[in-house]
C-alpha cells in the first residue's frame, strides 16, 4: 500500500475547511439581507437606559422643535406643562354604546400619545391608542414592525358595542420622526380620522360642586369635563424620569347627561400597597370595576391602573370618589 502525502492530506483539510466556511456564509446571507433591509427600530420599552444609578430628566420644548413629527404624524399637537409634546386622535368615526350611553370620544375613545425630550438628546413616546377589535391584529402587527412596543392591552368600557380596545405603546430613542411614521403607519390601518372642531355640550354640570368635592379644579374639553391628579412621586421608567402626568396620571372624564347626570370614566394611578383601598373606596360608591392593570413595564414605583364606570349625579359620585384618590399619593393637576 502507497503511504499517504502528508503535504496533501494537509491540502484537502484546507480546502475542506473552506467548504464550511463558505456554507455558513450562505446559509447566514438571507437573513444578513433582512436585517439591512429593516427599518430602524425605537429602542424597546423592555430596555434600561440609566448609567449606575444615575437617571435621565426632561427637558423643556415648545412647540417649534416638534414640527417634523407633526408633519410625520400628520397631524398637530399642543404642549403639556412645557415638557410633553401632546397629539389628540379622537375616534370620531365610532358610534360605540356601553350601557344604554352613546359615548363621546373624549370621555373614552381618545387616542393621544405624547413625546419628551431628555437632557442625554433622546426622544421618550408613550400612547394609549383606541382600535376596534377588526383593527386591532393588524394594528399590533404594524407597530411590532415599526419597533414601537406595547406594554398594555385592556378595556375602558365594560359591555359596549363595537368591541373596542385599549393599546399602550412606548418607544424611546433618538430619532422621534421615525417613530412618528411608524406610528402613522399603524393609524392608517385603522379608521382614526383627521382632527374635528371640538363639539360643545347641550348639558350642564354643576362643576363647582364637583370640584369642591374632589378638591381639584377640572375643565372641559370638546363637551367633556375632566378632573386630573398627578402622582407626588418621582416616576422612573427604564432609567427615564417621566415628567409629571406622564403614564402615570389619575383622570375622572364626565360626561354630561342631563338634568344633572353624568356617564363617568376614570383612571387611578396606585402603587401596590393602595390597590386594595382603592377598589373597595370604588365600589362603596358604586362604581363599576373595569380593569386592573400597568400601564409599563419598568416604572419605578411600580404603577397599577384601575379603570371604572359609573351613571348617576355627577356631584354625588364626586363626593363619593373622594375617598379613593384620598387613599393615593396624588397632588392636583391642571388639565393643560
Amino acid at each position: 500500500m502507497m503511504a499517504e502525502d502528508p503535504q496533501q492530506d494537509t491540502h484537502g483539510r484546507a480546502v475542506a475547511s473552506r467548504r464550511r466556511v463558505l456554507a455558513a456564509a450562505a446559509a447566514l446571507a438571507p437573513a444578513l439581507a433582512v436585517a439591512q433591509q429593516a427599518p430602524a427600530r425605537a429602542l424597546s420599552a423592555a430596555a434600561d437606559h440609566r448609567h449606575g444609578d444615575a437617571v435621565v430628566r426632561p427637558v423643556r420644548t415648545t412647540l417649534s422643535d416638534w414640527t417634523d413629527v407633526a408633519k410625520a404624524l400628520g397631524r398637530g399637537g399642543d404642549m403639556k406643562r412645557n415638557l410633553m409634546y401632546h397629539t389628540g386622535l379622537p375616534r370620531h368615526d365610532l358610534s360605540v354604546i356601553s350601557k344604554g350611553v352613546l359615548i363621546k370620544p373624549e370621555l373614552a375613545l381618545g387616542s393621544h400619545v405624547s413625546f419628551v425630550r431628555y437632557a442625554d438628546g433622546s426622544t421618550m413616546t408613550m400612547g394609549d391608542l383606541v382600535v376596534t377589535e377588526q383593527e386591532l391584529q393588524p394594528f399590533l402587527d404594524v407597530l411590532h414592525q415599526q419597533g414601537l412596543a406595547v406594554t398594555a392591552l385592556h378595556k375602558h368600557l365594560l359591555s359596549h358595542t363595537p368591541n373596542v380596545w385599549w393599546a399602550h405603546v412606548h418607544a424611546h430613542g433618538h430619532d422621534p420622526v421615525a417613530v412618528a411614521r411608524g406610528l402613522r403607519a399603524a393609524f392608517d390601518r385603522t379608521g382614526t380620522p383627521r382632527p374635528q372642531r371640538p363639539a360643545k355640550s347641550s348639558h350642564t354640570l354643576d362643576t363647582a360642586a364637583i370640584d369642591a368635592a374632589l378638591g381639584v379644579k377640572g375643565s372641559y374639553d370638546d363637551g367633556i369635563y375632566k378632573s386630573l391628579f398627578i402622582r407626588r412621586e418621582t416616576i422612573v421608567e427604564g432609567g427615564m424620569v417621566l415628567p409629571p402626568g406622564l403614564g402615570s396620571t389619575t383622570a375622572f372624564n364626565w360626561q354630561p347627561l342631563g338634568a344633572g347626570r353624568v356617564a363617568i370614566s376614570g383612571d387611578l394611578a396606585m402603587v401596590a400597597g393602595e390597590v386594595q383601598d382603592v377598589l373597595a373606596a370604588l365600589r362603596r360608591a358604586r362604581m363599576e370595576l373595569v380593569e386592573l392593570h400597568n400601564h409599563g413595564l419598568r416604572d419605578e414605583p411600580r404603577l397599577f391602573f384601575t379603570h371604572f364606570w359609573a351613571v348617576g349625579n355627577a356631584v354625588t359620585l364626586a363626593r363619593g370618589l373622594r375617598a379613593a384618590v384620598d387613599a393615593t399619593n396624588v397632588a392636583p393637576a391642571s388639565v393643560g
